[in-house]
């Protein structure tokens, strides 16, 4: 019709979710949390790359992941090292090529009362969760991403980096700090980085069953459901819609957001 605007295609939204030919890295993928973000993109057609330190787990997540028709490959590395980090950069890209979705997923907890807290326990705890963290961005940034001027950071943190815990519940002072890092390293690196072609978020867990949770659950899983407005933990589905979107052309304009997954228990 003469004077109608021309309007442009747009995907269908499946399509804006797809993730064939993308590769994900994954650390912390042998399990959990890391376990079910690396089914989800592998689902959405990512090649899938695992890390984490324990190879006989990583053996096991590639035949569980198998068994959900998800190929994925894996590298052992622990990410509070140095040259670990290195080696699993250098591995993912001589195999695939590139980088196009990392997963910054692997952590570690401490509990102690803050009077008792050893500095060695705490220079662990941000090793792993904020210094390995960084280090390992910086490096897939430097050799994948900033490059080619795309990419997709995805960070784990936690509602345990949004605040202090409830009297009685948790002595984690570390894991708290560490994790509240983490959200204001993805805010500043957002900012820093968005003109570039990269999307940094984070998604914040609130209670799903792990082996990290499972003291804590065993002691207060009753109060925690009781306190949580959906009345529940999070399950092997929860995490996966929000690191579809985060890893995704449908999440392209989103960066620098905190998502929390953790029924409500935030909002009130």
């Amino acid at each position: 019709m003469e004077g109608a605007q021309t309007q442009k295609a747009t995907r269908r939204v499946g399509d804006l979710f797809n993730l064939k030919g993308r590769v994900a890295l994954i650390t912390g993928g042998s399990r959990g949390l890391g376990l079910q973000i690396a089914e989800a993109l592998g689902e959405l057609g990512a090649g899938v790359v695992l890390s984490a330190r324990k190879v006989e787990e990583l053996a096991s997540a590639q035949s569980y992941l198998a068994h959900r028709d998800v190929r994925a490959d894996w590298i052992a590395a622990d990410v509070g090292k140095e040259r670990d980090i290195e080696q699993l950069v250098e591995g993912v890209i001589a195999k695939h090529g590139t980088i196009d979705i990392l997963i910054n997923n692997a952590g570690v907890s401490w509990g102690a009362p803050a009077e008792e807290h050893t500095l060695e326990a705490w220079d662990r705890v941000f090793n792993v969760n904020m210094r390995g963290v960084f280090f390992l961005t910086q490096l897939v940034a430097k050799r994948s991403m900033l490059p080619r001027s795309s990419g997709r950071i995805v960070n784990v943190a936690s509602i345990a980096g949004l605040g202090g815990n409830p009297p009685g519940a948790l002595q984690t002072i570390a894991y708290n700090s560490s994790k509240g890092a983490i959200i204001n390293f993805t805010r500043a690196l957002a900012a820093e980085w968005g003109n570039r072609g990269i999307t940094v978020n984070a998604i914040a867990p609130g209670f799903f069953p792990s082996k990290m949770s499972a003291g804590v659950l065993a002691k207060i899983e009753e109060r925690i459901i009781a306190e949580t407005p959906l009345g529940r933990l999070g399950d092997d589905e929860d995490l996966k819609g929000a690191v579809a979107l985060f890893s995704s052309d449908a999440g392209k304009h989103i960066t620098g957001q905190i998502l929390a997954v953790d029924g409500g228990a935030t909002a009130v």
